[in-house]
């Protein structure tokens, strides 16, 4: 049990201090005497606090509120329709979801595809460029070779 101060049990209650001497007074609060410090005990006297109209109040509230079956049913039946509809919601959202990975799936397949001839192209083509070049640099000789060769026949 933990004992309050006279400020800080109106903090809690929102009552003034001569409030509290009046409930205090009349027997309704557990005190206590500390150093010359009272101390009030927060769980005793508390349905002292609260006033007798407010404890009315709340009796006939709860009196009125009782809820007739068919509002119930109708409620419950209403949390079964949308609870119903949120499932549907959910099937469609995964179909089209599932639809959609498919769809991405076969794309990817068919760039892979095209990635790996694009490949197979590339060293080719790599491959026939050394092959020209190689042919170029030949007749480059060849041709260096003739040209040497005549020159020499025509200065003799």
């Amino acid at each position: 049990m933990k004992w309050m101060s006279d400020e800080e049990y109106m903090e809690l209650t929102g009552l003034d201090l001569s409030a509290i001497d009046e409930l205090a007074d009349r027997g309704k609060l557990t005190l206590k005497v500390e150093d010359g410090v009272r101390y009030i005990d927060p769980s005793k006297g508390s349905s002292e606090v609260v006033p007798a109209q407010l404890r009315e109040l709340s009796a006939r509230n709860t009196h009125d509120m009782l809820v007739q079956p068919q509002f119930v049913e109708k409620t419950i039946g209403t949390i079964i329709n949308l609870h119903e509809k949120v499932l549907d919601a959910k099937d469609e959202t995964l179909v089209a979801v599932r639809a959609e990975n498919e769809f991405l799936r076969e794309a990817l397949g068919s760039l892979q595809e095209l990635y790996d001839e694009d490949r197979k192209t590339i060293a080719t083509l790599t491959e026939q460029l050394k092959l020209s070049q190689q042919e170029v640099e030949f007749m480059r000789r060849k041709y260096k070779l003739m040209w040497n060769k005549a020159i020499d026949e025509h200065t003799t």
